[in-house]
């Protein structure tokens, strides 16, 4: 009996550091080795040096199950393996990923030769081509991430085969076509990111099927129809809801106020059917509000209070009616607020709390006097509204009066005819025209009125996730398509709406020339992702939309490419207006809405007026103006007293020179009387 347990002890111990021995020592799958290098050699890549350190793929980090280990960008490209498949003596990739290197090439067949695969990852990078149907194949998939590429054409219907997937992101890409409705399939999917991707057409009704979503961006694409009502009332899970950029109609639905759970809400962008604010009063966990350009109608509700996680809200670009509610600008968390281009009316209210760092008020009908809290706001703008101003209450918010809906200075008494601005940038000469400085920070509500109340500027906007970026751009780039490169070496920038005033104007016909170059992407032909930035914007002067969606590269034809475009039109009341708008289309990522490099504005006309600039003394002006051409009289007048002795004979030198005298004379007398003295010939010699 001893002796048959001693050999059931020796058997177990033998056959249990078998098992050890083969467990330290898992081999992957021959099959899948062979197809990882092809793909591998396709792609240029190879392997880390943190894996396949035994000349095995699953060694290493490849074995580590820990997520943090996986995404660790010193991990890239990376894999993981499962060693649990027979008897823990072979290895399966489960997981392959290639991030942000910027390869080149198509998504290869010998992926299905990894039919473990559950998470395919190889955003931003420069992948082309088309998404292949076999794709839908690969049932085992959990997250297919494929976005920042350039790959095109329609996406495959296989996709909705992948029951499996929780995480779909196809965004910033070129496909074309419409959603597949066969993605309604995806019962399991949490986020959908098809931001920037190519797509339009309406939003398929299997989509309903879709209820535990809870992260979708659809922004920037070419999405219509009305906002399916399913979204409120399936979607329920959701926790943030991105729509900008789209041609949707509305209004947005009521059942969004089933959407309780939504932290972040942003729309923008509805052209047809007005909203109101009636659906928010649920969305009590909402941090960031954003429902910009449209058409919400009706006056602030007063649950809005009870919305004490807010933190942005901006209702920008609407219909909104009647006064400030005095909550508005008592809540606890709220950091930005943005209410421009409304027709709010009546005072602003005269307490706030200290939390708020960003008010736009800018384009309503507010009046009255300004409370005194509004000089402890860091960035406040008030312009294109009907406010009391006098000397006690714009010590920080100077010239604003210059900026108010009637723009008063020099109103009816005009001082200027033209203007040229180096926006972003200090003073320079080009072309023997001066571009003033534009290099003042700007910010998230801003605005800007010369010394001299000539030129003015504002803006409005916050670039998403990045609050502290600067509103202009410096590149060290030599633009090409001109021949003064140095005019686009500064940019200002704007999130949002950014407008150039010209200020105290001759009424008249005016070109308005545009100085455009977008220097903030690498060209395409760098085949990298940070190429794949878009930047689109609208163009508006004297309120008229002269370009839509305009993207600088495009029209130019590349980056680092000057291109000037010309508009003439009409002032009538001593200003003009250049308004840049982002409509929020462009690649949210990266650098998006207005840029623009430099602005020149001259008369089509003969000006009458003096140029000026305000509260210089007339008389002191006029002495130098005198003093000056009469300097420049009697240079011209030598020169040519010079050339007439030398030409004429001796013998005459002395009537010839006489007779020079007499004419310099006569044109010093006509410059003094303000004559036009430009033609030399009508002036007597003797």
């Amino acid at each position: 009996m001893t002796s048959r347990l001693i050999n059931l002890l020796f058997f177990w111990v033998f056959f249990s550091c078998n098992q050890s021995v083969n467990a330290q020592n898992p081999a992957t799958n021959p099959s899948e080795v062979r197809a990882l290098n092809s793909i591998f050699q396709q792609w240029d890549l190879q392997a880390g040096d943190t894996w396949n350190i035994s000349g095995d793929p699953c060694s290493g980090v490849a074995l580590n199950q820990i997520d943090s280990v996986f995404v660790d960008p010193s991990n890239n490209p990376a894999i993981r393996c499962d060693c649990s498949f027979n008897d823990s003596t072979v290895c399966r990739i489960i997981r392959l990923k290639v991030l942000a290197l910027d390869k080149r090439g198509e998504i290869p067949e010998e992926l299905l030769d990894l039919p473990f695969l559950r998470w395919l990852q190889i955003d931003q990078n420069f992948f082309s081509g088309h998404l292949p149907a076999f794709i839908g194949d690969m049932s085992r998939l959990e997250v297919l991430s494929i976005s920042h590429n350039d790959f095109s054409g329609p996406i495959p219907k296989e996709l909705g085969n992948l029951k499996e997937l929780y995480m779909l992101s196809f965004g910033v890409n070129n496909f074309s076509g419409t959603l597949p409705p066969e993605l309604g399939n995806l019962v399991n999917l949490i986020r959908l990111d098809l931001d920037s991707c190519g797509l339009g057409g309406e939003i398929p009704s299997t989509f309903a099927n879709l209820k535990n979503l809870q992260d979708v961006r659809a922004s920037d694409n070419a999405f219509t129809g009305k906002i399916p009502d399913f979204i409120g009332n399936n979607w329920t899970k959701l926790t943030s809801l991105r729509f900008e950029g789209n041609s949707f109609e509305g209004p947005i639905p009521s059942s969004f106020a089933n959407l309780t759970s939504l932290t972040s809400l942003r729309i923008g962008g509805i052209y047809y059917g007005s909203s109101s604010l009636s659906f928010i009063r649920t969305l009590k966990n909402l941090s960031d509000l954003v429902l910009r350009n449209v058409l919400l109608t009706g006056i602030f509700p007063p649950y809005i209070t009870e919305l004490q996680s807010l933190e942005k809200l901006d209702l920008s670009f609407n219909n909104l009616t009647g006064p400030i509610p005095s909550y508005m600008f008592m809540m606890g968390s709220l950091k930005h607020l943005l209410l421009g281009n409304n027709s709010l009316s009546g005072p602003i209210p005269s307490r706030t709390r200290e939390t708020l760092m960003t008010i736009d008020l800018s384009y309503n009908f507010l009046s009255g006097d300004l409370p005194s809290w509004v000089d402890n706001i860091p960035q406040m703008n008030l312009v294109g509204n009907n406010f009391t101003l006098n000397s006690s209450n714009i010590r920080f918010l100077p010239r604003l009066e210059c900026l108010q809906r009637s723009f008063p200075c020099s109103r009816d008494a005009p001082r200027y005819a033209t203007f040229s601005i180096n926006c972003g940038g200090p003073e320079m000469i080009s072309e023997g025209i001066v571009f003033e400085a534009d290099n003042g920070t700007l910010g998230a509500a801003k605005y800007d009125v010369t010394t001299t109340q000539k030129w003015a500027v504002s803006n409005v906007g916050l670039f998403s996730g990045r609050l502290n970026r600067e509103y202009m751009h410096n590149t060290l780039a030599q633009v090409r398509n001109t021949d003064s490169p140095k005019l686009y070496k500064s940019s200002r920038l704007s999130p949002g709406s950014l407008r150039y005033y010209g200020l105290g104007l001759e009424n008249g016909l005016y070109t308005v020339k545009l100085f455009f170059a977008e220097t903030s992407f690498p060209d395409r032909t760098s085949q990298s992702w940070r190429s794949l930035g878009r930047r689109v914007f609208d163009v508006y002067i004297q309120g008229i939309r002269q370009l839509s969606d305009f993207d600088i590269s495009k029209e130019a034809g590349g980056v680092e490419i000057a291109i000037i475009k010309s508009f003439t039109t009409y002032v009538t009341e001593n200003h003009l207006e250049i308004h840049l708008f982002w409509a929020g289309k462009g690649l949210p990522y990266s650098n998006y809405g207005p840029s623009i490099s430099a602005i020149s504005v001259v008369p089509n006309f003969i000006p009458t007026v003096s140029g000026i600039p305000h509260g210089t003394p007339k008389e002191k002006n006029q002495t130098s103006l005198i003093v000056g051409i009469t300097v420049s009289v009697v240079v011209l007048a030598l020169i040519i007293i010079i050339v007439i002795i030398y030409r004429k004979r001796e013998r005459e030198e002395e009537e010839d020179e006489g007779k020079s005298i007499s004419f310099v004379v006569k044109y010093i007398r006509c410059i003094s009387e303000g004559s036009s003295c430009l033609d030399l010939s009508s002036i007597s010699m003797n």
